[in-house]
């Protein structure tokens, strides 16, 4: 069984991350800057939230907030729910579709490993998909389609 360690290893096991007291501003230009789409909110080794685009979207631009002055804090999502780096990936797909999240902080003896996104989760169960699909083509390739039936499969 893969756990989304493996996940990590084969990823990266970059933690994008920002403080509370940092500004929205600043935590746009990360995100940019990283190619990402969440960052891990920390005080000290402690996750205490995540921010992400649509946090943005919807706690700062609609509310006409300025960005330059509004902290993180004032908008992120708190409570961020970890996994352990020994679940599955259909384990971590679960939470994120009951919870309606798109970001997981992977966490290894209490200290966070990694974050998986569902972009992730996708991607891996699309190679999972094309794995198994080959692995079914090749045992089926070995029978050729031009083989006679076996006499008890024919029609009378």
């Amino acid at each position: 069984m893969e756990t989304l360690l493996y996940i990590l290893e084969q990823k990266g096991k970059a933690v994008h991350r920002t403080t509370p007291e940092a500004t929205v501003l600043d935590a746009v230009d990360a995100m940019c800057r990283a190619k990402v789409g969440a960052l891990l909110v920390m005080k000290g080794d402690k996750p205490i939230g995540i921010v992400s685009e649509r946090d943005v979207l919807t706690r700062l631009v609609l509310a006409r907030r300025n960005p330059a002055e509004t902290k993180v804090a004032d908008v992120m999502t708190s409570g961020v729910v970890c996994i352990p780096s020994t679940a599955s990936p259909e384990q971590a797909m679960a939470i994120m579709t009951e919870r309606h999240c798109r970001h997981l902080p992977v966490v290894r003896g209490g200290a966070v490993e990694g974050i998986i996104s569902i972009g992730d989760l996708a991607r891996w169960a699309s190679r999972h998909q094309e794995y198994e699909i080959r692995l079914l083509s090749e045992y089926l390739g070995g029978y050729p389609s031009n083989a006679p039936l076996p006499a008890h499969a024919t029609s009378p």
